[in-house]
């Protein structure tokens, strides 16, 4: 009885005790969207009672009395505690953290916390990528990345990127490698800006390591998004805007081209050609850009996303289509769309001993373009050159058909607009599927094996169509033609991977990844072409419509390829109480691209960090953070076509008579490209040294890091004579230095509603050819390129820097004849064919004559110093987004008017020639030979320096306004891309990506990059 008694007595004191609680619900959003944070840790402090948030951020916790204090805790943001103070319900608005430290950011084949990081990387945020509203990633990546030099190659739609990380190491392709997912890849063009969750650079050869073969010249990590556990999320992104040309170069007009027409002939001897009264009737002529150029062509991008999940299974996926009109030409000649589906998910099984997933994505681009490479394949050379006295369209409408001579230059120039329609007739189209699937097993705690599958496939093809066609005796096509082509590529890479980490006592943590990969590549390509189209229209361009029977039009033609690399590697990350950091990695590549013996390249690396801040003697209320971190490593590159280190037999054009006479012809066979067996790895080796800086709990932060990069063994194709009777072959020769200091400097601050942000990032970096085992030191650029029959105007040399302009240097211009006679060596003149208006050339070696022995160096296409800025503010929905780039100690090359057509215009930079005594000391007088121009020197050399604000942004989140649980985002935007470029050169763009093989900063007549205006939208459900 005296039990039972007990048992109520205790029971109504539980009863009490229950009775007694308190319960305080309430929800958690984030400060930036203001969307519910799923996860958020929340416990009554100095106990461990606490729950988390479910998918809407909401919670609900039982408390003794209401007057305890709650702790709020969620990872990236900042910990808040608030006191109940007997209130049931408590809302929180989470900020986020200033500090970036406890970010976690993708390293090869894993993550790390960033304040253990050892390494030189950069992480950039997928949302800052998409807020720039560009449709390629690593236009969005300009301005954002210390050391890390990003140049439009063109500013057709579509068009790529040239990328190179703390300079050029390299006189072969110096791109980086891309790995998205996982998965490396040849580019990603494919990608859309909204599926990217982050992007990080790894610049630094100790954190490329893991990657060994094609990390010379740096990594690029993209992660797309992937989902998380909640409440389904939709959203929406969209922008439209229109595009015209930012500064457009002025060419001659008709009484201006032909006043300097008659000055030619004048200087060379000749009679002119048109009198006063002719050159005052003409007027203006034809603005031939003005026809090219289109106005308000429109770019659109939309985007639909789906991501969700629950505690066993997550998925993302996406749907999106980007479109670009080119400004040259308009839809019809120059055009891009892409069209890209997205479907990442994983799911845990077994109590999340296993994680199986997939991150797929599949584009299909369809793609026109005008031709606009150098001086022969490139359509807007042609407004360039031809004279404004051609009209665009005779009397009966057609395109103007300049064969009958009827103007000064006798019918050799011909119709740019009109070349520009017959010969922009084509469509093509790629599709592409990049994705790979895995499988993770984790049996025991920190110990996992995982496998990956990954396939880069594609397929394209395109066709063309020539109509029959007069422009000039010149520019015809007498027979209408087709082309067609097709081809396939599939890259597969499987990769399995075993780690583990651990904690061990006394503050130690360590892991160690070892792991095999195999990867290969196969492809074939395909092209035919034929004559005598049934139906004159690209409607019906196909081969089978063609009537072309036999005979030098019809033309077949394709090729195969494959090759395959196998890898191992490992690596140790170290730390003892998160504040001395050790890495080290190995791996070895073995590629069939090398022959037997030299297949295999071993690449290693160390790191090494120090947080100076965690010391017990280290006390500062400014520093809050500070790290020193150096590293050591190097890389590898193959980036050769297959086979290289072979000498194929070719039997076509093998043919040989034998016997008397004429003989008999009998076919043969040859090789066709000389071999070079001893053909091995080209190496990057790396030495950096890093200090990471935060003050003031994090609202002011810098990264400084030096570096000193050597690049060996370059891959290079040899210089033989055309004796050889076959292609030349690939040696290793050649080591170039880039050493270089890289600073980021920043300041970010929440100031009651307002968050703003402020940061620079700059590197300065010079580049230097160590050796060369070539006669002389030398790798000599190629010439033709700046127009027929230029000179050789670049090269690789010793001492000097990758691609540097070489060519004679200009003392300025005669201005009369004591002048000329006063320059000279002794008696001897040194210009003895000099005349008032000439170009003063410097004898470089003082032997007293102008030879090839007089040109050197006149300028360097490799910028000393490439920075950006950014800024960005959030003010109660307002946001503000400026992006900008530049460089700075870079020169260009400006090749526009064909030397040899000596009826070709000018621009209007001409009216500042030398025509008189002091009336110019920089331009010199003109010629019909062109013979102050004939030689390459540097009046063609201009300088690049620039500063362009890329990108403003101004939204504002109408979710503040619409107050409907179904939006948690309804941004509206406006933007202007490429608003102002700050630079004195000359053409239409400063920011050149385009060179042939190794030379870059070539302008022979450049597509520029387009201004933007645009508005938009972003919905999240």
């Amino acid at each position: 009885m005296k039990k039972v008694l007990l048992l109520l007595v205790m029971s109504f004191g539980f009863c009490g005790m229950a009775y007694a609680q308190f319960t305080v619900k309430g929800n958690v959003t984030s400060s930036t969207d203001g969307i519910g944070l799923f996860g958020v840790t929340v416990f009554l402090k100095g106990t461990t009672n606490g729950v988390t948030t479910d998918v809407d951020g909401n919670y609900t916790l039982n408390i003794p009395s209401g007057n305890e204090t709650l702790v709020f805790s969620y990872v990236g943001f900042t910990s808040q505690e608030i006191e109940v103070q007997g209130r049931s319900t408590i809302d929180i608005i989470l900020q986020e953290e200033l500090t970036s430290l406890g970010e976690v950011v993708v390293i090869g084949y894993g993550t790390q916390k960033k304040k253990l990081v050892t390494g030189a990387t950069v992480n950039v945020d997928g949302e800052k990528l998409e807020a720039l509203s560009n449709t390629n990633a690593l236009q969005s990546l300009q301005g954002q990345t210390a050391g890390v030099n990003i140049t439009s190659t063109s500013g057709q739609p579509g068009a790529g990127f040239d990328v190179v990380i703390r300079g050029v190491g390299t006189n072969g392709n110096s791109s980086p490698l891309y790995v998205v997912d996982g998965l490396p890849v040849g580019d990603i063009t494919y990608l859309n800006n909204a599926d990217i969750e982050s992007i990080d650079v790894l610049k630094d050869a100790a954190s490329a390591a893991i990657y060994g073969s094609r990390a010379a010249n740096g990594i690029v990590l993209i992660t797309t998004k992937k989902g998380s556990a909640g409440k389904p999320q939709l959203s929406f992104d969209s922008y439209y805007g229109v595009q015209q040309i930012a500064n457009q170069v002025d060419m001659l007009n008709a009484r201006e081209y032909a006043t300097i027409m008659n000055e030619q002939a004048i200087n060379s001897g000749k009679l002119p050609y048109y009198s006063n009264a002719e050159i005052a009737a003409m007027g203006e002529g034809t603005d031939w850009f003005g026809n090219i150029l289109v106005d308000d062509a429109v770019t659109q991008n939309y985007s639909v996303g789906l991501q969700g999940g629950n505690n066993g299974s997550i998925y993302s996926t996406s749907f999106s289509y980007t479109g670009q009109e080119g400004i040259v030409g308009g839809r019809d000649y120059s055009n891009y769309e892409r069209y890209v589906a997205r479907v990442n998910s994983e799911h845990k099984l077994i109590d999340d001993i296993i994680t199986i997933g997939e991150n797929l994505t599949y584009s299909y681009v369809k793609q026109v373009g005008i031709a606009d490479g150098g001086q022969y394949s490139n359509q807007l050379r042609g407004a360039f050159n031809t004279h404004p006295l051609m009209p665009v369209y005779d009397d009966q409408g057609n395109f103007y058909n300049n064969a009958q001579g009827e103007f000064i230059d006798q019918g050799t120039q011909s119709n740019p607009f009109g070349n520009l329609a017959y010969n922009n007739n084509s469509e093509g189209g790629n599709q592409r599927l990049v994705g790979n699937v895995y499988l993770a097993v984790e049996p025991i705690e920190g110990l996992k094996f995982r496998t990956s599958f990954g396939v880069e496939s594609s397929t394209g093809q395109g066709r063309s169509y020539r109509p029959v066609y007069e422009l000039s005796i010149y520019d015809f096509n007498d027979t209408s033609s087709v082309s067609q082509n097709a081809n396939e590529n599939l890259n597969w890479n499987w990769e399995n991977t075993v780690s583990y980490q651990k904690d061990f006592a006394g503050g130690h943590h360590a892991e160690v990844l070892v792991g095999s990969s195999a990867q290969k590549w196969r492809g074939s390509w395909l092209s035919a072409s034929n004559a005598n189209l049934a139906f004159d229209d690209l409607k019906y361009a196909y081969l089978g419509n063609t009537t072309y029977a036999n005979g030098p039009r019809m033309g077949v033609d394709g090729e195969g390829y494959e090759s395959s690399l196998a890898s191992y590697f490992a690596r140790l990350l170290y730390d003892f109480d998160e504040k001395y950091m050790f890495t080290a990695t190995m791996r070895a590549d073995g590629t069939s691209n090398f022959a037997e013996g030299n297949r295999w390249g071993y690449f290693p690396s160390v790191s090494a960090g120090w947080v100076m801040s965690s010391e017990e003697f280290f006390q500062s209320r400014v520093v809050s953070f500070m790290k020193l971190r150096a590293s050591w490593g190097q890389n590898g590159n193959n980036f050769v076509p297959a086979f290289r280190f072979l000498a194929p037999i070719a039997v076509t054009n093998a043919n040989y008579s034998f016997g008397q006479g004429e003989g008999q012809l009998v076919p043969g066979a040859v090789p066709n490209r000389i071999s070079n067996p001893d053909l091995q790895w080209e190496t990057s080796e790396q030495l950096d040294i890093g200090l990471d800086i935060e003050l003031l709990e994090g609202k002011i932060f810098a990264n400084i890091d030096w570096y000193k990069k050597t690049t060996k063994d370059w891959l290079i194709q040899a210089p033989i004579l055309a004796t050889a009777g076959a292609e030349a072959p690939y040696i290793n020769g050649g080591n170039v230095t880039n050493t270089g200091i890289e600073l980021v400097l920043g300041w970010k601050e929440s100031i009651g509603d307002l968050d703003y942000s402020l940061s620079f990032n700059g590197a300065y970096n010079k580049n230097e050819v160590n050796d060369i085992p070539a006669e002389g030191g030398i790798i000599h650029g190629s010439s033709n390129e700046l127009w027929n029959n230029a000179p050789e105007f670049y090269r690789a040399q010793e001492g000097f820097p990758v691609g540097y302009f070489w060519g004679y240097e200009t003392l300025g211009i005669f201005q009369n004849e004591d002048e000329v006679s006063a320059y000279r060596m002794g008696s001897e003149p040194i210009q003895p064919n000099a005349l008032p208006g000439d170009l003063i050339i410097k004898d470089v070696n003082g032997d007293g004559r102008i030879t090839d022995d007089d040109k050197t160096m006149i300028g360097d296409p490799n910028p000393d110093f490439v920075f950006g800025f950014n800024i960005t503010a959030n003010y109660k929905g307002f946001d503000l987004l400026v992006n900008a780039n530049g460089v700075i100690g870079n020169q260009l090359v400006q090749s526009y008017r064909s030397v040899t057509d000596q009826y070709s215009n000018y621009t209007r930079e001409i009216l500042n020639r030398w025509h008189g005594e002091g009336t110019s000391n920089e331009m010199p007088r003109v010629y019909e030979n062109g013979r102050n121009y004939a030689n390459f020197s540097d009046i063609y050399v201009k300088d690049g320096d620039f500063l362009r604000i890329n990108n403003i942004t101004v939204g504002y989140d109408l979710s503040n306004v619409i107050k409907k649980d179904a939006f948690k985002k309804v941004r509206v935007f406006l933007t202007g891309q490429n608003l102002f470029t700050f630079t004195k050169y000359s053409g239409m763009d400063p920011e050149i990506g385009y060179g042939q093989t190794f030379a870059r900063g070539v302008d022979v007549g450049y597509y520029p990059r387009p201004r933007v205006f645009m508005a938009g939208v972003n919905l999240k459900f």
